[in-house]
């Protein structure tokens, strides 16, 4: 087409356009279309007038048209705003519910605490502590009460203040995963105590004193834990209600409002950590002043996470956030045939356990219920001399210590009590009990996970697959067991500590040449050269998998340790009368299953996630995908009397 006539013919709709665009209010969708359409005439006058003066109108005109679509387009700056703004107000109207809950069930349980200090005069002390009690005692009769505050410095008392707050709100909001039962005692607890702390210095006789000074700082971070626990319940409630999607679905949509209310409140715990650091000790300045600043901050939780948001939802000014798509529930399926990241395999492992989660949690259970059986019948020795159990806090006395001691401390007493599950000099069976429990648990995960696997596998010919008999099982099975007994023998004979360095690096190493001889039904020589040619120039990927997995198990048993063990225990002793000698064999039983239950649950994800890397590693080193389609090219194949290429 001639120059002239591609003028003549789109003459009028340029023109349109030109005079669309100078309006204030034009239609998104029509916007839309004409940036489409112009963007196609200036892609038709590239090619055939590119030195000619259309071309430059035309891209004169696309220019105005994509200003015009990305002018408003949110920055980083914007998108930071928005959240503060539209979208944690959003989601705190959408939990309404779930705050006024947390809310009421906060001031039931402090006013359960402040009436069980009127009854009995001993209360503070039960959940406070006789330490605490009597140093606060000697505190009011030197006549400074609030002296507690001015033990340390300003900027360490802070930010360990912030940290162990941060913590506390941590568990409150995680626990909720347990269908929000585990955030509603957690509240319960932490609002009894408040009410007990504040009784007894009414007690006292110091209750103004008390109050101006602890509510400094505590007006923001009571508030805090009252709505972390709200976020607990937004996140257990999809587990508890889910509607019409499925429990996974709803929990997920869940969850992720349920973080968003969680972020929401970082920057508060971090100005209460600043208040009881910097300000709390401030106790000469005058009362009127201290009110007046712990009305301001009521008055802040009180506008932006009650006021601003139900004024919003009533009037419908909230725009919900765009929420993330939905993954499917039963229909993910796991690609064996392509080379993946570690970020991706680390996907794969969830997705591979919660199809099985059945049969490997049941195992699990049962495993877990085996071992205890076994020890606590076939040892004379009383379950407290078998194996220890050290609750670790943030606290030394009166002092908080760093986080990094802290995690330290915690993370030295959590692999200490694994070794004792597997190094006991009281138990001289343990060896062969742990390396049948083990063998079983990678035995049933690996099946569960070679079924999964072959499905997809299309490299491999239906008759060239090997045939799995009675005996190729019991064959997996031994020499599965063979390198189990080789790790438990290493273990028997090292510290925890030397387990700590030669583990994160040999464990997936061991898992890898396991995986292969029953996936390649090779024998443990053969199986061995195998693994070391794999991981040949790819050693890092194998530890990156294994690492990102092992950090997410280790997590989840802190959690678990912390919380929902001590929670049970602390149940049951104050619904049963028992002796203390009686309650504590109680414990060790109770913690030795629920703690290798756990364990058992956190293994199979560090198996499979080596197991699922062993199919990247094949395609890496040998490609037999890649080789299957290259032979397959222009080979038809005949389907139901069709023909597909």
């Amino acid at each position: 087409m001639r120059e002239t006539s591609f003028i003549k013919q789109n003459k009028e709709k340029w023109k349109e356009f030109e005079q669309d665009l100078d309006k204030e209010n034009v239609d998104p969708d029509k916007m839309s279309d004409l940036f489409i359409q112009i963007t196609d005439d200036l892609s038709y006058s590239r090619t055939f007038y590119p030195n000619r003066s259309v071309r430059v109108y035309l891209n004169n005109i696309a220019q105005q048209v994509f200003y015009s679509i990305y002018k408003n387009r949110k920055t980083q700056l914007g998108r930071f705003s928005y959240f503060w703004t539209h979208e944690l107000p959003y989601v705190v109207w959408e939990s309404r519910r779930e705050f006024r809950l947390a809310f009421w069930v906060f001031m039931l349980a402090f006013g359960i605490g402040m009436l069980s200090c009127a009854m009995d005069a001993e209360f503070p002390r039960m959940v406070l502590g006789d330490d605490y009690v009597d140093m606060t005692i000697e505190n009011i009769e030197s006549g400074d009460p609030m002296a507690v505050y001015k033990q340390r410095g300003e900027l360490g008392m802070s930010v360990g203040i912030t940290i162990n707050n941060l913590w506390v709100a941590f568990q409150t909001f995680a626990l909720g995963v347990f269908f929000a039962l585990g955030t509603l005692f957690y509240l319960v607890k932490n609002a009894i105590m408040v009410g007990a702390f504040q009784y007894f210095f009414y007690e006292q006789g110091v209750f103004l004193e008390s109050f101006l000074t602890i509510w400094i700082h505590g007006t923001l971070e009571i508030s805090a834990i009252v709505i972390a626990a709200a976020a607990g319940l937004t996140m257990g409630k999809g587990l508890v209600f889910p509607g019409t999607l499925t429990r996974i679905q709803a929990f997920q949509i869940s969850a992720r409002r349920g973080v968003k209310i969680m972020m929401g409140i970082v920057p508060i715990f971090i100005i209460a950590g600043f208040l009881e650091g910097f300000l709390t000790r401030q106790t000469e300045t005058h009362d009127i002043i201290r009110g007046l600043f712990i009305l301001a901050c009521l008055s802040f939780v009180i506008l932006y996470f009650w006021w601003l948001p139900n004024k919003r939802g009533k009037e419908g000014l909230l725009i919900p956030p765009k929420e993330g798509r939905l993954p499917a529930d039963n229909n993910q399926l796991i690609d064996f045939t392509r080379i993946k990241s570690s970020g991706e395999v680390f996907s794969d492992v969830f997705v591979f356990y919660k199809k099985n989660i059945l049969g490997i949690g049941g195992l699990a259970l049962a495993s877990a219920l085996f071992y205890s059986g076994m020890v606590f019948s076939f040892t004379p020795d009383a379950p407290t001399d078998l194996f220890s159990f050290p609750q670790t806090d943030m606290t030394q006395g009166d002092e908080f210590v760093s986080i990094f001691e802290y995690l330290f401390v915690k993370f030295a007493a959590y692999i200490g009590v694994i070794h004792s599950f597997f190094v006991n000099e009281a138990v001289p069976f343990l060896v062969i009990l742990n390396t049948f429990i083990f063998s079983c648990l990678t035995f049933v995960s690996f099946t569960y996970l070679i079924k999964t696997s072959e499905k997809e596998e299309q490299h491999i010919e239906e008759e060239k697959r090997p045939v799995k008999t009675t005996m190729h099982h019991v064959l997996n099975f031994a020499k599965i067991a063979a390198v189990i007994l080789i790790m438990n023998l290493f273990l028997m004979t090292s510290d925890w500590y030397t387990v700590v360095l030669i583990i994160p690096i040999a464990f997936p190493v061991l898992i890898l040449w396991m995986y292969i001889m029953c996936k390649e039904n090779t024998g443990l020589i053969t199986g061995l050269g195998r693994t070391f040619h794999l991981l040949s120039g790819s050693f890092g990927k194998l530890l990156g998998t294994y690492m990102l997995t092992l950090t997410i198990g280790i997590s989840f048993f802190m959690i678990t340790d912390t919380s929902l063990i001590w929670i049970y225990i602390k149940l049951v002793s104050m619904n049963l009368v028992l002796t203390q000698d009686l309650m504590d064999q109680f414990a060790v039983i109770s913690l030795t299953f629920i703690s290798t239950a756990v364990l058992y649950l956190i293994y199979p994800l560090l198996i499979s996630g080596v197991g699922l890397l062993y199919h990247t590693l094949l395609e890496i080193k040998e490609a037999p995908t890649l080789k299957n389609r290259i032979q397959n090219i222009g080979n038809a194949r005949v389907i139901q009397g069709m023909i597909r290429e």
